[in-house]
C-alpha cells in the first residue's frame, strides 16, 4: 500500500457520476444519520444506540487504522445532489488481503439509485487491479433485498443460503453468500426473474397488477398459503407469517439466480395481495421449459383472479423479452376440480397420470394429472 499515512493514503475513484474518497470530518452528520437510519440498524452490526462520538471514533479506530495498516481499505461515497454539490452518500470497504470481504452501506437519501452498484464496481474493480483481493466475498443477512439486488447487478456469483452464516449482536445469523473474483465481469450473470409488472384485468373488470413480493405483502400472504383449502393440496406451504417471512426471501434469491419467477396477484386500486403465481424449475434439465404454481387468497376466489393472472404469466413465460420458453408445464392432484379447470381454461392439455403420486394434507396420496402447453 502507500507508504503516505490515512487520509493522503486513499486513492480517489470515479465512473463521472459516483466518485469514492477519504473521509473527512465534514462527512460525520451523514455518517451519523446512515447509521442511525432503521435499515441500517435492522441488517448490519452497527452498534445500536450510535450517537456522533461513535461515528469519530469509526474514523479514527477503524477507517484511518486499516489503510494505515492495509488490513481493509474503506472509502467514502460522494454523488452530486440535484443542486450540482457534492454530499457523502455513503461508504465501502473492502476487508483483509488475498479473498476478501465486501460491506457496504448507503445514506437513505442515495437509495434507488444505482448509486452503490457503481461504489461497489469501483472498489473492487482496484482491489484487483492493485493486487489487494484475488476474490472478493459477499455476505448478508437472508432478506435483505436491497443487498442482494447491488450482489446481482454488481455480478458476483450468488453462491447459497447459508445457516449461521454471520455472527453479530451475540448470535449467529442466517447468510447469503457471493463471490467475485478476479477477471470476472461485473454485470449481472442472469436476469432477475419476476421484476417485470404485468397489468390484467378480469372479465368483471376488475384490474389487477402482477409485481414483485414485498415483506408488507406477508400478513395477506400469510393467510393464503395457511389457508386450509391450501394446505389440503399444497402441503409444502408455510403455515405462519414467520415461515411465509422466509419463503419471501427464498423467491427474492430464486428470482436473483434465475431460478423461479414469483408474483404476488394485488389489486391495481388497493395494492392488497390476492395470492401468487410462480414459474419454477427454471434451470431444470430442460432449459427451454418451466412448471407453474399458484396460490390464492380465501377471498379472491371464485372472482377471475387466476383466470386473468394465468394467461398474462403464460404469454410473458413464452416471450422473447420474458422468460424465453418453450413449453410450461403443471400438475394438479386427483380432486382439486379448480385448479385443473383453470389450467384447462388457459389451454393445458393433459399428458399423463400418476397413481398416489401426490401427498395431501390430511396424509394421504392422490393421483396426480399432469398437463403442459407448448408455446
Amino acid at each position: 500500500m502507500s507508504e503516505l499515512a490515512w487520509p493522503l493514503s486513499v486513492p480517489v475513484l470515479s465512473d463521472g457520476t459516483v466518485t469514492l474518497r477519504a473521509h473527512t470530518p465534514a462527512d460525520l452528520d451523514a455518517m451519523l444519520e446512515t447509521a442511525t437510519d432503521p435499515e441500517m440498524v435492522r441488517w448490519t452490526s452497527v452498534p445500536n444506540p450510535y450517537d456522533r462520538s461513535h461515528a469519530k471514533r469509526f474514523l479514527s479506530d477503524v477507517v484511518a487504522a486499516g489503510w494505515d495498516s492495509g488490513a481493509h481499505l474503506m472509502w467514502a461515497i460522494e454523488v452530486l445532489d440535484e443542486n450540482g454539490h457534492s454530499r457523502f452518500a455513503g461508504d465501502v470497504a473492502v476487508r483483509g488481503r488475498g479473498v476478501s470481504d465486501i460491506g457496504f452501506s448507503l445514506h437513505p437519501e442515495a437509495r434507488g439509485q444505482g448509486v452503490m452498484t457503481a461504489a461497489v464496481r469501483l472498489a473492487v474493480q482496484h482491489c484487483f487491479d492493485s493486487g489487494f483481493s484475488e476474490a472478493v466475498q459477499w455476505k448478508a443477512h437472508v432478506g435483505n433485498l436491497a443487498s442482494l439486488r447491488v450482489a446481482h447487478a454488481c455480478g458476483f456469483r450468488l453462491i447459497a443460503e447459508v445457516p449461521s452464516l454471520l455472527f453479530e449482536r451475540g448470535r449467529a445469523i442466517d447468510g447469503w453468500l457471493g463471490v467475485l473474483t478476479f477477471g470476472d465481469l461485473m454485470f449481472a450473470r442472469q436476469p432477475w426473474r419476476g421484476r417485470e409488472v404485468l397489468d390484467v384485468r378480469t372479465r368483471s373488470g376488475r384490474d389487477l397488477v402482477l409485481r414483485e413480493a414485498t415483506l408488507d405483502d406477508v400478513p395477506r400472504l400469510a393467510e393464503a398459503l395457511s389457508d386450509a383449502e391450501t394446505q389440503r393440496w399444497l402441503v409444502d406451504m408455510p403455515r405462519d407469517e414467520a415461515g411465509t417471512r422466509t419463503a419471501v426471501a427464498r423467491w427474492w434469491w430464486r428470482a436473483a439466480t434465475g431460478q423461479v419467477a414469483t408474483w404476488v396477484v394485488a389489486d391495481a386500486g388497493t395494492d392488497d395481495a390476492l395470492g401468487e403465481i410462480c414459474v419454477m424449475d427454471l434451470h431444470g434439465l430442460d432449459p427451454t421449459s418451466g412448471e407453474i404454481g399458484y396460490a390464492l387468497h380465501p377471498d379472491a376466489r371464485g372472482h377471475g383472479v387466476l383466470r386473468a393472472a394465468l394467461p398474462a404469466v403464460l404469454d410473458h413465460s413464452f416471450s422473447p423479452a420474458g422468460l424465453r420458453r418453450r413449453r410450461i408445464t403443471a400438475a394438479a392432484a386427483e380432486g382439486n376440480e379448480a385448479s385443473l379447470a383453470i389450467l384447462r381454461g388457459a389451454g393445458f392439455v393433459p399428458t399423463g397420470r400418476q397413481t398416489a403420486a401426490e401427498p395431501l394434507g390430511d396424509g394421504t396420496y392422490a393421483d396426480l394429472h399432469e398437463l403442459e402447453l407448448l408455446r
